[in-house]
């Protein structure tokens, strides 16, 4: 019984009284921190994920003239139907990805797909490295039947949100 109390007695005198601290130390260590998560984020916005204002209506209905789009920078593993952000002739644009051979199901596209008579020749394979994409809005779109292929290079990521700014 005294060898339980000697030891709780040596614990309490090993454990060192609480220091207070003042306001001003207390307001650094809460900078300190709001710096530390501001860091964080800009390191994670600046290779993980990227945001993009997207000027044209190619993509209409998906995504309107002056919409924010996040996309992930990571993955450059498109499947058919995933929206890429790329650039292109010194502007950031976007387009849904189209695979060789796959079937195309494509949801509020009320247009059908035609050639542009200044645009690529078709049929078209898609090299190793690349990808083909399409506007949904496919009258007014500019995209992979007007300057063919895009290389993966000058892919910026793959879409993974719209923030929609019209009205703010």
């Amino acid at each position: 019984m005294k060898k339980k109390q000697v030891e709780k007695e040596q614990n309490n005198e090993k454990q060192l009284p609480r220091q207070e601290t003042t306001l001003g130390e207390d307001i650094f260590q809460l900078l300190l921190k709001i710096v530390l998560i501001i860091l964080a984020v800009i390191l994670v916005f600046t290779f993980m994920y990227g945001m993009a204002r997207i000027n044209d209506v190619s993509m209409k209905p998906a995504i309107k003239d002056g919409d924010l789009v996040m996309y992930y920078r990571l993955d450059k593993r498109f499947v058919s139907g995933d929206i890429a952000v790329f650039k292109k002739d010194g502007r950031t644009t976007t387009g849904r990805v189209v695979i060789n051979g796959a079937t195309q199901i494509s949801q509020d596209i009320y247009f059908d797909t035609t050639q542009f008579q200044n645009g690529v020749d078709f049929p078209i394979t898609v090299g190793e490295g690349q990808i083909f994409v399409l506007g949904d809005n496919r009258p007014e779109a500019s995209d992979s039947r007007i300057y063919g292929c895009i290389n993966i290079k000058d892919v910026k990521g793959k879409a993974i949100a719209v923030i929609r700014t019209r009205g703010l």
